[in-house]
């Protein structure tokens, strides 16, 4: 893939991560957010699982892994992260979410047993001093801080799966089934804690078809094909300019205000992140031998 391709992929599909944040809190206007993510996912995961019902389906239990995994993923990330917006501004809950592969490091240590180098958890600590200065520092903790943390444990959690299960899935079909099932569970959570409604207005409806469309089905498309296509770890490294694409629309669509401390935060959760992902020169060619050597080698 030419660079030029590959950069301005990753520069849409980053962007579209960050400007659902102020979007989806649009659409808290017309609707209820765990009513609203069910509606974006049950959407967004049935016209997916149309488009590629020709390729390889589940089968077995891999049907219980992909539900797991849009629980965790879809209802419980979105779910928190759309709720915590009653308390916090969405450019806020961006900055949170953000932090992902920073706990996927803690939690990958603690339940997988996987050795880090110094550099990573050099990452890791950055991004929490980042993540105190943004919301510690002022002391302004409520509800939806912590909930929305708990969105980040959630996506972590759900990004360990992947990497367990999903070599034995065709990427496409998991984030279609995946979406369906994180979409349903949240139509359940919506029937038991909420008042299921939605104004039909022209503003929510291309909402909607905002969170649906590019949100979800162009958004994960392209990430799963730059993912296929590219070096992983490399392409993950950019997910810091998501909280950038997010406290930026913000702004612009929500008139939020950018307050010093949120910034500054802001940019050393996204130094933190970039210092996990990152990988020198040296180290990408060491990787490229050792994924060369057979097995018994390596």
């Amino acid at each position: 893939m030419k660079p030029s391709r590959y950069f301005s992929l990753l520069i849409l599909t980053t962007f579209l991560m960050g400007v659902a944040f102020p979007v989806g809190k649009i659409g808290l206007d017309y609707a209820p957010p765990f009513f609203l993510m069910g509606i974006r996912y049950v959407l967004a995961g049935g016209l997916l699982a149309l488009i590629v019902r020709n390729r390889p389906q589940p089968r077995g239990r891999q049907w219980l892994q992909a539900a797991a995994i849009g629980v965790l993923q879809s209802a419980g990330v979105m779910g928190c992260v759309y709720y915590s917006m009653r308390w916090i501004t969405s450019g806020e809950s961006s900055i949170i979410a953000a932090t992902n592969p920073l706990l996927v490091i803690i939690l990958g240590s603690l339940l997988t047993g996987t050795v880090y180098r110094a550099r990573v958890w050099a990452g890791v600590a950055v991004g929490f001093v980042g993540v105190f200065l943004t919301f510690g520092s002022h002391m302004e903790l409520n509800p939806g801080t912590f909930i929305c943390f708990l969105g980040a444990v959630s996506f972590a959690s759900a990004t360990l799966l992947v990497k367990k299960w999903g070599h034995s899935f065709d990427m496409m079909v998991l984030t279609a089934y995946q979406m369906l099932a994180g979409g349903i569970a949240l139509f359940l959570l919506s029937a038991l804690s909420e008042h299921p409604r939605f104004e039909f207005t022209a503003t929510s409806v291309a909402v909607t078809l905002c969170l649906v469309v590019l949100c979800s089905i162009v958004q994960f498309s392209v990430w799963y094909y730059l993912l296929q296509q590219g070096d992983p770890g490399k392409t993950s490294s950019f997910l810091f300019l998501m909280p950038l694409f997010g406290v930026l629309s913000s702004w612009l669509l929500l008139g939020e205000q950018v307050q010093w401390y949120v910034g500054f935060g802001g940019a050393l959760i996204c130094a933190g992140v970039f210092l996990v992902n990152w990988q020198g020169k040296g180290r990408g060619r060491l990787n490229a031998r050792m994924a060369a050597l057979p097995k018994s080698e390596a």
